[in-house]
């Protein structure tokens, strides 16, 4: 059985799968007449295929324990998808390189409090997969015509640990 450590979540290490969505770094300016910040432009949001259109949605994911069996990833060969937690609970994010169609070399990643993820069209990923408790996330991701859906089920589940 293959493992998979968790490692912390960083806009370098996450490059090759997407965005981190932070604001430390970010390109910010006052708005509301000085009364609000605006952190601009956190993600590229991606939308391929016939007549797309742009979804935002809530997300209500159940804890996952550790360690984890991790049986299936997913991707999404018409849009990227966007995660940003709306609680201070710990979650997961796990993606993977393609090799000609199978995942391969997959990453786990634990982000800080105030990080979301922006996962690039095609990248093989986990399940929304909170940690301790239920949790809440703002989702962007694509509508329209076309399936944007496709699943890779392992021969044998990753233990993803700590």
């Amino acid at each position: 059985m293959a493992s998979l450590v968790i490692e912390p979540l960083s806009a370098a290490a996450f490059a090759p799968f997407g965005q981190v969505i932070e604001t430390s770094g970010a390109q910010h300016y006052p708005i509301n007449n000085g009364m609000t910040e605006r952190y601009h432009d956190l993600a590229r949001i991606e939308l391929g295929g016939a007549q797309p259109r742009p979804l935002v949605s809530i997300f209500r994911g159940q804890p996952y324990a550790l360690p984890l069996s991790l049986k299936l990833v997913e991707r999404h060969p018409l849009g990227s998808q966007a995660f940003y937690p709306l609680s201070a609970h710990p979650w997961l994010v796990i993606v993977a390189e393609d090799d000609g169609g199978t995942p391969a070399r997959l990453r786990a990643f634990q982000p800080t409090i105030g990080q979301g993820v922006n996962i690039a069209m095609n990248t093989w990923h986990g399940v929304l997969t909170p940690l301790e408790a239920a949790s809440d996330f703002l989702v962007v991701d694509r509508g329209g015509e076309g399936n944007n859906l496709e699943e890779y089920h392992f021969d044998e589940p990753w233990t993803v640990t700590r």
